[in-house]
């Protein structure tokens, strides 16, 4: 049996427990994020509450939840991107966050997934930057990414959208994973590692502040990398998705500078295979006043999740909005 089944099941069962007041039968949907010390898992557990009603909770305009009725929402931890874009291609997630890029190459079949297209792949929403750290040890500093040659560098886990672009990007600097001692490890284990001298420098994309770098840079401190105007370019050139960016000075404990770095936009993907009427609930839901509060007050990253940017960049992406997503932002004129 498998995590997410389990999950499923245990949420289920804790359903029939509750006994006559959940009469109406629940509509169960997982939402893929990340490891919990990233900036999926908080994103993701915001989102699954505010398109949440559970049968027999209070109505909205009583003080209950305002999602779509019937509707119980649940983020999952994952490895990320890779994993939660194939989990929704093969039914066994309802939904995910995920890379935008990572998403344009599954569900295109290229590079890395050539020949594996994930046509199933549809977009409700872009939701935030994801901003590429590069974290090394308090005090050491490197030039390019060149210097990493001969080190000890976390990568991401295996099936994170981090992953997938840090080696494109370090191939482009003469770096094959060959030449390094990678480790795929997840954030918070990565900087545990960097903590401890087990790693000389580990790869992380996300929305700042990361809760497990905020932890490393108040305790044993840490250093970003910030890339030149020159760099930046050529990892546009790479991998276009991956926009210049800058994660401002003071966002963590010792970093007084600004960290100029690309970033990747996040992405909230459902299947093809999902209702439109369903998903049409769904995104209604996501941009409502309710939900709208619950982001502003939960993860920093929650703030810059916005209606009018809820469909940045995906004309260029290539990857099709699901049709009940579409149809409500032709509902309120953001499609003409």
């Amino acid at each position: 049996m498998s995590k997410l089944t389990r999950i499923a099941g245990a949420v289920l069962a804790a359903a029939v427990i509750a006994g006559p007041a959940l009469a109406q039968q629940p509509i169960f949907f997982r939402i893929g994020t990340g490891s919990a010390g990233g900036t999926y898992f908080p994103i993701g557990g915001t989102i699954a509450n505010g398109i949440s009603a559970p049968p027999g909770a209070r109505p909205c305009d009583k003080g209950g939840q305002c999602g779509v009725p019937g509707l119980v929402a649940i983020a999952v931890s994952t490895t990320a991107s890779v994993f939660n874009n194939t989990a929704v291609q093969n039914g066994e997630l309802e939904a995910g966050l995920a890379a935008a890029d990572v998403t344009r190459s599954m569900y295109l079949g290229e590079g890395k997934f050539e020949g594996n297209p994930h046509e199933k792949l549809r977009i409700i929403a872009n939701l935030y930057p994801e901003d590429l750290h590069l974290v090394l040890p308090k005090g050491v500093h490197i030039n390019s990414l060149a210097d990493l040659k001969g080190k000890r560098v976390g990568i991401g886990q295996a099936g994170s959208g981090t992953q997938v672009a840090v080696l494109q990007m370090l191939e482009a600097w003469g770096v094959t994973r060959d030449d390094i001692d990678a480790a795929e490890l997840n954030n918070s284990q990565s900087a545990d590692r960097l903590a401890d001298g087990q790693l000389d420098a580990y790869f992380y994309a996300a929305g700042w502040p990361v809760a497990a770098m905020v932890q490393l840079a108040s305790t044993k401190g840490m250093e970003l990398h910030s890339f030149t105007d020159e760099d930046l370019k050529k990892i546009n050139d790479i991998i276009p998705a991956y926009v210049p960016s800058v994660i401002p000075a003071g966002v963590y404990e010792g970093i007084d500078y600004d960290v100029h770095t690309p970033a990747v936009n996040a992405l909230l993907v459902v299947s093809a295979d999902q209702p439109e009427e369903l998903i049409y609930g769904i995104t209604k839901a996501l941009w409502n006043d309710n939900t709208r509060k619950l982001l502003d007050n939960g993860h920093a990253k929650g703030k810059q999740i916005r209606l009018e940017t809820a469909l940045l960049g995906l004309d260029k992406l290539g990857v099709p909005l699901h049709p009940g997503a579409e149809r409500f932002y032709r509902e309120i004129g953001m499609i003409k």
